[in-house]
């Protein structure tokens, strides 16, 4: 069955629905959906084979902006070319021994980087973007101890008028999509006296309206705390090695021997979803698209985000310093930061801030995004009744996060699909 949402407070739980449920992965998705669960009245485990926060939710950029939540398959990336993507500083990078999986995933993501196809995905984004803010707003409501943040300031910044005309050609396009922002078009001069960490580098802006943001690392920890205060059980350290399903229930298998059998299963495994998600009928591909930040010391804390968009480059204030991130590439998850794309980004911003001490940075840092080939992600029902996924959401897993909890535990706890998930049916 299918249903439309309002956000409301969720109600208990259906008579008949799952009582004990397993969530694989404590990241932004997995305890979004642990915590949602929770309020409808389900008993939650949660397993992660290294910690809270230790995939692609510590140091991402934390931005909350479903204004921007936008497909990552889009025309301009095709207009990279081999020689740029091939190139170690490029800020979308493939690295010239991709292996076939990666190859067969970078054609199914060119395919979908057309204007019509983006254009459809972004339509099938609009009404999950919808429910981003209010959804952080409810985990507040309840007691989760991290709050978001209100973008005081939020500049995407540019060296040129010309380059700064692509964004506003997209949000051109997201507003033809049914999803409105509010911006001011500013020069450079009025830029800089919004957000004087700019250097004179900067010769156009667009001021965007009614965006959040988080300390990523902070929040997810939080939301750890208030899903265990509640009587979750999280489980460090722990691998899940096999997902068993039968009509009685769903048995969980660990690394350490050990086996439990739950009512239902949600894998949220980021970049790993397809190890147990296949064979549960899950056939889209999942690539690690791998992000890296630091941290620096600036003269300067700007009062909000600041992103350069023809650098690909995110900043965001979090304490005294400055989160820098950046980069896409596509290698396998597990694979060792590669200092030569640290040193990118910090060469491809220097110019473009003043008073940052990029030579000083700390907390360097890479983790893996969950990258489909079309752009949206992978939520709702497997092949099994009893089996979900939660994943896929490239670059937007913080940003929709908690809506996709909200949306899926009232899925899995109701047997009614809301509208919202439609699109994303992991099945598709």
């Amino acid at each position: 069955m299918e249903k439309r949402f309002r956000m409301s407070r969720p109600s208990s739980p259906a008579p008949s629905g799952p009582r004990s449920v397993a969530v694989v992965g404590a990241g932004m998705v997995g305890l979004s959906t642990a915590w949602f669960l929770q309020e409808r009245g389900a008993d939650v485990t949660v397993y992660d084979r290294a910690g809270v926060a230790a995939g692609s939710s510590w140091g991402n950029a934390g931005w909350l902006t479903p204004g921007l939540a936008t497909p990552l398959p889009e025309p301009a990336v095709l207009s990279y070319g081999v020689r740029a993507v091939l190139s170690p500083s490029s800020p979308v990078y493939v690295p010239p021994s991709a292996n076939p999986a990666l190859l067969r995933f970078l054609a199914g993501f060119a395919r979908n980087s057309t204007a019509a196809r983006w254009l459809r995905a972004m339509r099938a984004l609009v009404p999950i973007n919808g429910l981003s803010l209010s959804s952080f707003d409810l985990l507040a409501e309840g007691g989760v101890e991290a709050r978001t943040l209100d973008a005081k300031s939020f500049l995407a910044a540019y060296r040129t008028a010309g380059e700064r005309r692509v964004l506003l050609e997209e949000l051109e396009q997201i507003h033809a999509a049914g999803q409105s922002m509010e911006f001011d078009v500013l020069d450079g001069d009025e830029a800089r006296e919004v957000e004087p960490s700019l250097s004179d580098g900067i010769g156009a802006a667009i001021r965007l309206h009614g965006q959040r943001y988080i300390d990523p690392g902070h929040f997810v920890h939080s939301l750890a705390d208030a899903v265990r205060a509640r009587g979750g059980e999280i489980l460090e350290s722990t691998e899940v090695t096999d997902v068993r399903d039968a009509a009685t229930g769903t048995t969980v298998l660990t690394g350490d021997g050990r086996s439990r059998r739950f009512d239902a299963v949600v894998l949220a495994t980021g970049a790993w979803l397809g190890r147990h998600a296949r064979k549960f009928g899950v056939r889209s591909l999942v690539q690690a698209g791998r992000g890296y930040s630091f941290s620096v010391p600036v003269e300067h804390v700007p009062s909000g985000p600041v992103y350069f968009p023809g650098q690909r480059v995110a900043c965001t204030p979090l304490g005294d310093r400055l989160r820098v991130a950046g980069m896409m590439e596509f290698r396998k998850p597990e694979a060792p930061l590669d200092a030569r794309r640290i040193n990118a980004i910090a060469e491809a911003a220097r110019p473009l801030l003043r008073g940052a001490d990029l030579d000083a940075r700390t907390d360097e840092w890479v983790g893996s995004r969950p990258c489909t080939t079309d752009g949206l992600p992978l939520i709702g029902r497997t092949r099994s009744p009893r089996v979900f996924a939660a994943g896929g959401h490239g670059m937007w897993g913080i940003t929709l996060g908690p809506a996709t909890g909200l949306l899926l535990a009232e899925t899995i706890l109701t047997g009614e699909r809301p509208a919202q998930l439609a699109p994303f049916d992991p099945l598709r």
